[in-house]
């Protein structure tokens, strides 16, 4: 919640490239007087174009709802929460498996992320040909691909291969539509995009540490590896994924927090072991993650979905602290002194997502909280370079990153290391945090995972989710679905 930089700017023309509405919010009217590029080659407007692009985080259709139905309440450390007949639209189909393309949470997170992409497409378009001082150019343009790459990102984990748009387009030019953004690429080909903006953008970017003030919180050197890092993991480089993992490690710029539990909180918020945040205010806030999650009852302070599973509270080791910092318990009295009453209709909620009006900014809005989502953090690089070190057959280097997890956790120092017991680290350290979807299907645990909680899982379907099924009718047929949808 520090950063000055989220409000919505008069802009440049921003249409969705799900060509559904246009971002009225980034519209500027040219006149004989003043043209674009002479707008934005005032060095305040061009910063300004570029917290478009994030702000775009910020929606509702970005990180709430359909985000945590698709990434979490799909998993095993998840279930639907709420009530039994309140289904969230299809988030019932979530928890069970039996989604299909029709459904709303698809739909939302395809088109929010290619939003996010337009805009920093159209971003990029503008940037690169003003006149502003070099190095804050430089900057703003790693910026815009760090984001870009971010989208892509989770595109491809969700979806596998997508259409692959890097240049401002006209949604009127027919052709190009048809040529471009309705024309699915290969998942190797998405990785190889993500994997060459991340790369320019190590190269423009700042460490975090020389961000100040406003500053803090834009995306960073360090976040631009850390990124890469993750999507070098998910495709099994596994030397990549150390050797960038360990850039990340030995720059000097993050740590673990001492106390688990405050990472999720605002005295953690862009600290040590911050990488990168979506980052929120009180007047320009996230909308939706905290409420979709907030308990549910009376008093009600939200809807109650994604509760943490019976399954994930069982999994945790005796004495491990990040399980009462993750599971909200009910009955309990919470860290800011707030008693969960037995008036809420769930034993346990995502204690991460919690939002104190007690102890932290609060006006009062449950629709739209100062709370900073996080999207990278150091554990998690940690983690991945364990992970890499473990696979190139570096036990002892990954022994050493599971241990530094472990002891902040409360736990002994392991002696040796299997392949499941850091994937339990992994779940223990990352819970809730929607990474555990995406793990037990890129490490090949999804069917067994999701059987040892009477679930279902379609071995050669539900690696990825079908393609949004009105995205395939605009298209007219050229963007093909995923097989067994």
């Amino acid at each position: 919640m520090i950063l000055n930089f989220k409000y919505k700017i008069v802009g440049l023309a921003l249409i969705l490239l799900a060509l559904n509405s246009c971002e009225d919010d980034l519209n500027v009217k040219s006149n004989n007087v003043l043209t674009e590029l002479d707008f934005l080659n005032n060095p305040d407007n061009a910063v300004q174009l570029v917290n478009g692009v994030y702000n775009k985080q910020l929606d509702y259709d970005m990180y709430s709802f359909s985000w945590i139905g698709m990434t979490s309440i799909t998993s095993d450390d998840a279930d639907k929460g709420s009530t039994l007949s309140d289904t969230g639209s299809d988030k019932n189909k979530m928890d069970n498996l039996t989604f299909v393309a029709t459904d709303i949470s698809f739909k939302d997170v395809w088109n929010a992320r290619y939003d996010a992409i337009y805009r920093a497409n159209n971003a990029l378009f503008y940037l690169e040909q003003l006149s502003i001082n070099a190095t804050l150019k430089n900057r703003l343009i790693g910026e815009v691909k760090f984001l870009r790459a971010l989208s892509y990102f989770d595109l491809v984990r969700c979806f596998g291969g997508v259409p692959l748009v890097t240049s401002k387009i006209n949604i009127n030019d027919t052709e190009t539509i048809n040529n471009l953004v309705f024309v699915r690429k290969s998942k190797a080909e998405t990785y190889l995009q993500i994997e060459t903006d991340l790369i320019d953008a190590i190269n423009r970017l700042p460490l975090k540490g020389q961000y100040v003030g406003a500053d803090l919180g834009r995306a960073s050197k360090g976040a631009a590896q850390a990124l890469l890092a993750k999507a070098y993991l998910y495709q099994e480089k596994w030397q990549l994924a150390s050797d960038m993992s360990s850039n990340v490690i030995s720059s000097g710029q993050y740590s673990l927090l001492s106390n688990y539990a405050d990472v999720w909180r605002e005295v953690g918020e862009n600290k040590s072991e911050s990488i990168y945040e979506v980052q929120a205010t009180l007047t320009k806030g996230l909308v939706g993650y905290t409420d979709v999650q907030g308990p549910r009852g009376t008093p009600d302070l939200g809807w109650g979905f994604n509760t943490p599973s019976i399954q994930l509270v069982n999994s945790y080791q005796s004495g491990d602290v990040r399980k009462n910092a993750t599971i909200l318990s009910v009955p309990s009295t919470l860290w800011d002194g707030f008693i969960a009453p037995t008036t809420w209709n769930n034993p346990r909620y995502n204690y991460k997502a919690y939002q104190s009006s007690i102890a932290e900014p609060w006006n009062g809005n449950k629709g739209e909280t100062a709370k900073n989502l996080r999207i990278l953090k150091y554990s998690d690089l940690l983690l991945i370079h364990a992970e890499a070190a473990f696979k190139l057959g570096n036990t002892s280097a990954a022994l050493t990153q599971v241990n530094i997890i472990r002891r902040r956790a409360g736990l002994p120092s392991l002696t040796s290391l299997t392949i499941d017991e850091l994937y339990n680290e992994r779940r223990w350290e990352m819970a809730m945090e929607h990474d555990r979807w995406f793990d037990i299907i890129r490490t090949g645990k999804a069917r067994a995972a999701m059987l040892a909680v009477g679930k279902n899982f379609i071995v050669g379907t539900q690696e990825v989710f079908p393609i949004p099924s009105d995205q395939i009718t605009a298209s007219g047929g050229r963007l093909t679905q995923n097989p067994g949808y």
